[in-house]
């Protein structure tokens, strides 16, 4: 368990200064949204499920080196070879991001990234969790609460 921590605090750490990619329906409630978007993965899991294949990169050699000392006699260690590391791929993974994007938009969605907001955009609205899509505009934001929740803000429109 203690193996997990770190790399999921990193990731929580590294979520919390990236874009936010949701599907968008302005006036769509955010529950709404988190439901079809729930039921839209379930399908596309079933239509393309995980698919692991297990690969390997290629070997890398490391040739010896030469050494010599103060009387101009060298010598030359061996080289050696490195495996290539061993990793795994989906190989539906793909896919399945394409039929849960195509099964949002049968339903009116339509995917977006929001950059974080800045701190004088913070300070221009009062915090309050995003329950409703808002309309959007070029310089729209969010901020991240720390349970998780969000709040889009378009300077110039109501927070």
């Amino acid at each position: 368990m203690k193996t997990l921590i770190g790399p999921l605090l990193l990731l929580l750490l590294a979520s919390a200064c990236g874009p936010l990619s949701l599907y968008y329906r302005e006036g769509d409630t955010v529950a709404r949204m988190q439901q079809e978007t729930t039921q839209c993965q379930v399908q596309a899991l079933k239509d393309a499920p995980v698919a692991n294949q297990l690969r390997q990169g290629p070997p890398v050699y490391w040739p010896g080196r030469t050494y010599c000392d103060g009387r101009g006699h060298c010598y030359r260690t061996g080289g050696w070879w490195e495996p290539g590391r061993v990793y795994t791929v989906d190989v539906n993974e793909g896919l399945r991001n394409r039929v849960e994007a195509q099964c949002m938009a049968r339903k009116g969605y339509r995917p977006v990234s929001l950059p974080p907001c800045k701190q004088a955009q913070k300070r221009s609205v009062p915090a309050r969790r995003t329950t409703r899509l808002p309309p959007l505009g070029s310089n729209s934001c969010f901020v991240k609460f720390d349970d998780g929740s969000f709040q889009i803000i378009t300077p110039g429109l109501p927070g």
